[in-house]
């Protein structure tokens, strides 16, 4: 009994100090960090998938361009891969292939070549719907675009408004190309993942 006991009041007492100290801690992070309602964010266990089809039209000349070119391609490869070009979109987004028809949101960021030995884009553009509910939500494409790819996978990363916390991926094929202008037409097919209840959440919609 007499060895048991210290060896009680030991471990009695490293776990008091054990205590004392997560509680220390946990003092110290409430300034910042806190838990979060999950139902209110619309985090429940059951998700959703979604599919956006529309038309990304970049138009790169002529007076009514979107795409502007903010820093030209290394000279010696302005006939090859365009490498170190940088451009800023506004890209239209339509229901159909033909920039006239139904405009349902912008795709908004750049996208540069960043590869020496193929025609390999960084892409980084938030599509910004217009249409319906989803006025004023993003979705927030980030990946790499293999340009002369049939179909190119790129990730979604996240979004805004209705999109929060989504993830999942973009689809893009181009359906046609123009040589002489360099005006291209490129179908996306978005498959987005989140939360059940998300969308029943409120949005403060602004007009874009």
């Amino acid at each position: 009994m007499a060895t048991k006991f210290p060896i009680f009041i030991f471990f009695f007492f490293l776990f008091i100090s054990c205590y004392a100290l997560a509680s220390v801690t946990a003092k110290e992070d409430t300034g910042f960090v806190g838990s979060p309602n999950r139902e209110f964010l619309g985090l429940k266990r059951k998700e959703r998938l979604s599919h956006f089809r529309f038309y990304w039209h970049d138009v790169v000349s002529g007076s009514n361009a979107t795409a502007v070119q903010i820093v030209p391609s290394v000279p010696k490869y302005n006939t090859s891969t365009s490498f170190g070009l940088v451009r800023i979109i506004d890209n239209a987004l339509t229901l159909g292939p033909e920039l006239g028809s139904k405009l349902v949101g912008r795709a908004q960021g750049l996208y540069a070549s960043a590869s020496q030995t193929h025609l390999d884009l960084l892409l980084v553009m938030n599509l910004a719907l217009t249409q319906g509910k989803y006025n004023g939500s993003t979705i927030t494409v980030l990946g790499r675009n293999v340009a002369h790819s049939e179909v190119r996978e790129m990730p979604v990363v996240g979004g805004s408004g209705l999109f929060r916390f989504a993830r999942g991926y973009a689809e893009a094929r181009t359906h046609s190309f123009d040589p002489m202008s360099g005006h291209a037409t490129v179908e996306y097919n978005v498959y987005k993942i989140q939360n059940q209840g998300r969308e029943n959440l409120p949005l403060k919609v602004t007009s874009l």
